[in-house]
């Protein structure tokens, strides 16, 4: 699978939760950085898309899922919302 398949939906940019703790960069090269609090990149590694589903594996190894649900971002017991771009 690559990074980004061609039926999926768009996924790339800025992912927050409604507090603002965690904020997780989905990069067009299928890379993403995860922010917790102040910790700048708490994780790092590598994601897939499929459709709207997601396939995560940060760089130590450990794996993750998300799925895209009326344009809500659910990444296990996370809940992140697409970061508006500033007008």
């Amino acid at each position: 699978m690559t990074a980004i398949e061609d039926d999926h939906v768009d996924v790339v940019g800025m992912w927050v939760t409604k507090d603002g703790h965690i904020r997780q960069e989905l990069l067009p090269d299928g890379r993403y950085d995860k922010a917790r609090g102040k910790r700048a990149s708490a994780y790092t590694g590598r994601y897939m898309v499929a459709g709207s589903h997601l396939d995560y594996v940060d760089d130590p190894g450990f794996t993750a899922t998300g799925d895209i649900r009326d344009g809500v971002l659910y990444h296990e017991h996370l809940v992140l919302y697409r970061e508006s771009s500033p007008s």
